[in-house]
């Protein structure tokens, strides 16, 4: 007799332990689903300001009145009839990498860059009517980033605003 009560006491363990079980599966198979998002603003903005003469775009970028200290960076397409030729007057500008071009100094609140110029070449004396192209400037800002020694550097990873101008040109 005392065998069948210590089987008794067993097997009302298991019961009890194997209910709980059924809860844990339980918990371990629930999951919940979320939609929506919402758009973070960052604080830095950056404008790209472009004027156009004999075949060559001036693209000058501007840094927010209240944005932080930015870095940036600049490139244009144009299609593959009328290849693109960079320079600048005053040496700020430097290719780099992925084909952009980077401005050496830090844009603090309000200033600008200096000209970025992009010449157009392969055009025509002559245009024929109605032919005209895109060329689209592609510009990106990322903060200031500061090593440990006070060093400031660019973290592309971080780019806090980027955003393309698209102008048709025809002369």
């Amino acid at each position: 007799m005392k065998y069948k009560n210590i089987f008794l006491a067993a097997a009302a363990g298991m019961l009890i332990l194997s209910a709980g079980a059924g809860s844990a599966w339980a918990y371990f198979t629930t999951y919940t689903e979320a939609a929506g998002g919402y758009a973070i603003q960052l604080g830095s903005q950056s404008e790209v300001t472009e004027t156009l003469d004999s075949w060559t775009k001036h693209v000058t970028v501007t840094n927010d009145a209240s944005s932080g200290p930015v870095y940036v960076r600049a490139k244009a397409f144009s299609g593959g009839s009328y290849p693109l030729t960079y320079s600048d007057s005053d040496n700020r500008w430097t290719l780099g990498e992925e084909g952009y071009y980077y401005y050496s100094e830090i844009l603090l609140a309000g200033e600008a860059s200096g000209p970025l110029d992009i010449h157009i070449d392969g055009v025509p004396q002559k245009v024929k009517d109605g032919e005209n192209f895109n060329v689209v400037v592609v510009y990106e800002s990322t903060p200031v980033c500061y090593r440990e020694d006070g060093t400031p550097y660019a973290d592309w990873s971080m780019i806090l605003d980027n955003g393309t101008t698209e102008g048709g040109v025809t002369e």
